[in-house]
């Protein structure tokens, strides 16, 4: 477990959404408040926590890959003295992550990782559970070793949160005989209110349903417009590259301006300069494959 505690992070970027303390159950909310509370008064609960904690629960043989008991534990902030709340439900996302599995992983792979009767079993729990929970829907995804073109489209420039790295810190060692230098890593953010994300879904579906008669982007979008219309219209957006921050270099970070792409893109295809749209596509799918090959380094 020591190994787990420090295990470096997946390469997964994220899209949160942020709801309001009051657009939630009463039965919840004071749950919540109490979690902030406590958030506040010691350390912030991070990704890293989540999926630590995921590490640990596929150590056991049989492993576990859906928590047994749904998480308490959420992403908060608060905005204006209003507080949000990000439930993690890592249960259900680990549910919803394993239907994916098969068409992402050969069957024999699959297999070795997690073997037909565990994923047989964790299937028909889910089952069961959907039957008492009908409307319920994850508040985060991810996306591993990439963010997805159409999670751009959510954002401008303007919302662009970059956070270079800090100072050399001293940091006691597991043993506590001596420091270890830590540079801790930078971090690439986009957050923007709900209202602003669904009229940039709605603009660029528009867009692109004027100028593409077939485009996966198409379909893509409108699942993510789908899913932002089940919140709470005062939420937040969150864009977090998470975890690939320890693969793209800070500088390349610095420079990344992923979303102002996309919009420039999605400006040109409206106004019929093909070259431009064309150019900035580029841009970003040469700066992404960059990114994703790096999941075959060796």
């Amino acid at each position: 477990m020591s190994g787990l505690s420090t295990a470096a992070i997946p390469y997964a970027s994220y899209l949160r959404v942020y709801e309001p303390l009051a657009a939630f159950p009463e039965r919840e909310r004071s749950h919540w408040q109490r979690y902030a509370a406590a958030s506040a008064a010691g350390e912030p609960r991070t990704a890293q926590d989540e999926l630590r904690q995921a590490l640990a629960d596929l150590v056991p043989v049989p492993p576990v890959p859906v928590p047994v008991r749904e998480s308490p534990d959420a992403f908060v902030t608060l905005v204006d003295g209003v507080l949000h709340v990000c439930p993690w439900r890592t249960r259900l996302r680990g549910w919803l992550a394993m239907e994916e599995l098969t068409d992402q992983w050969p069957a024999p792979v699959l297999d070795a990782v997690l073997p037909p009767l565990v994923r047989r079993q964790a299937a028909e729990d889910f089952e069961r559970w959907r039957e008492r929970n009908p409307d319920a829907r994850p508040w985060i995804r991810s996306a591993t070793w990439h963010v997805p073109v159409r999670w751009f489209v959510l954002f401008d420039d303007g919302e662009r949160l970059f956070a270079p790295s800090g100072d050399v810190i001293e940091v006691p060692d597991s043993s506590g005989e001596g420091d270890r230098k830590q540079r801790p890593a930078p971090s690439l953010r986009y957050r923007a209110a709900m209202v602003q994300a669904r009229r940039r879904v709605a603009r660029g579906l528009r867009v692109l349903r004027d100028t593409m008669e077939d485009s996966p982007m198409i379909d893509d979008l409108v699942d993510v417009g789908r899913w932002l219309e089940e919140f709470h219209p005062r939420s937040l957006v969150e864009l977090d590259y998470g975890g690939l921050v320890h693969v793209i270099p800070e500088s390349g970070l610095r420079d990344d301006r992923s979303a102002a792409d996309v919009t420039t893109a999605l400006s040109a295809l409206r106004d019929g300069d093909s070259d431009a749209a064309g150019e900035a596509y580029t841009r970003l799918a040469e700066r992404w494959r960059a990114v994703r090959d790096l999941q075959f380094a060796s």
